[in-house]
């Protein structure tokens, strides 16, 4: 068994059978990125001591597929997100360090919300963001929230009988962008009994190692991890809404980050994605199921980082037991965004591309909304398919009526 400081090892396993090349969003849709194999096992061997990565390698979204689908267990998703960082080698652009920041955006934006949306849905603006910056002009920019949700969450008052206790980690989209996201966590969590636990948190670090930033992905993983671990010390589990943040304090703390330290392998013991957490409750006969009937059709896109969870698609499970709810399986791999890399004026094109069979499957459905678990993900299936999109615990809270700010 191959421990998760032991990623870069895998690539022996790698039996050169195609598999993942085959089954890769963005080598299908361009011949910039000539694959996971390539830029992943078969280059590593070569990349020792001063040999340069082929800049290829920037080309791959780090979606996971490779590695989710490989035969032979190799972490050619990690090996190439490792790969991306020492050829960025600490120079990260401008671009790169704004777009890998959502909480200080989302600081610097929120104050102002309806001046700052404004502002970005102008189209010269945009144009000189492409110019000067690189984000491209029709990227799938988030919208800023007027209200925090943290704001909201220090005057929401505890229910008066709970049976369990949990700590909600909501990351950047819920506080700044979608704090009803949050809001429906926190509801649907306390119907089921919980008290939900709100902590001041920070960014888990994702978009910051995403482009290459180790060192500064490490300092916020060890902001963050001390911020968790004493409710983790007292026995509660961590319940996050963001699957994509999730899957950083399960995992990638440890296999991409090289943090694999007591503290944050007991963090990562006890996070669970929201709909996994709930799945679990349902699974132990301790999930209210007096839902009211939703009578719609919804299509349901299972995110890449979802996937790599390995815990099944615990939001349709969910779904299917909300009475009048037709939830419909989308089998795109990839909405093409992951996370910023949609964003960047060389790759918006890429990201399109790839999403262009989800986003028609989508429209061909006729629906009024689609459900997505994770926010780039589902801001990018709005750009493509100008529906909305929501998150599934916000279809949770509607079906028990519970009341949304």
């Amino acid at each position: 068994m191959i421990e998760v400081d032991d990623v870069r090892l895998t690539l022996d396993h790698c039996v050169k059978c195609n598999i993942c090349t085959t089954f890769c969003p963005v080598a299908n849709v361009t011949t910039l990125f000539p694959g996971p194999k390539y830029v992943g096992p078969q280059a590593e061997r070569y990349r020792i001591g001063d040999v340069t990565p082929d800049h290829s390698l920037d080309y791959c979204s780090g979606c996971g597929i490779c590695t989710q689908v490989c035969p032979q267990g190799v972490k050619i998703a990690e090996i190439n997100n490792k790969a991306r960082a020492k050829m960025v080698g600490g120079k990260i652009s401008l671009r790169n360090m704004l777009i890998a920041r959502p909480a200080m955006l989302g600081q610097l934006g929120m104050p102002l919300a309806p001046l700052s949306n404004f502002v970005l849905s102008l189209r010269p603006v945009r144009w000189l963001m492409e110019a000067v910056l690189g984000i491209h002009r029709d990227a799938p920019m988030p919208v800023f929230s007027w209200w925090s949700f943290q704001g909201w969450a220090r005057k929401h008052p505890a229910p008066p009988q709970t049976k369990r206790t949990v700590v909600y980690f909501h990351g950047c989209s819920a506080n700044y962008y979608e704090p009803k996201v949050g809001q429906a966590a926190v509801a649907v969590l306390e119907r089921n009994g919980c008290k939900v636990i709100i902590p001041p948190q920070g960014c888990c670090g994702l978009p910051l190692q995403s482009n290459g930033d180790y060192e500064n992905a490490r300092r916020y993983a060890k902001d963050l991890v001390s911020r968790l671990l004493p409710y983790v010390e007292q026995g509660f589990d961590i319940v996050a809404s963001s699957t994509s943040c999730s899957l950083m304090l399960k995992r990638e703390y440890r296999e991409i980050l090289d943090l694999d330290l007591p503290d944050f392998r007991r963090v990562s013991e006890h996070t669970f994605d929201i709909c996994e957490y709930l799945r679990d409750l349902y699974d132990q006969g301790e999930l209210d199921t007096h839902f009211q009937p939703v009578n719609l059709a919804v299509p349901y896109h299972a995110p890449c980082q979802q996937k790599a969870h390995g815990m099944g698609r615990p939001a349709l499970d969910l779904l299917h037991l909300i009475p009048g709810l037709q939830v419909i399986e989308m089998d795109a791999d990839c909405c093409g965004t992951a996370g910023t890399y949609g964003y960047k004026r060389e790759k918006y094109d890429i990201a399109m591309a790839v999403g262009a069979k989800l986003f028609r499957d989508i429209q061909a459905t006729k629906p009024e909304l689609s459900v997505c678990d994770s926010e780039t993900c589902r801001w990018q299936i709005v750009h493509g398919t100008h529906l909305p999109s929501l998150h599934p615990v916000e279809l949770m809270a509607r079906a028990y009526g519970l009341p949304m700010a």
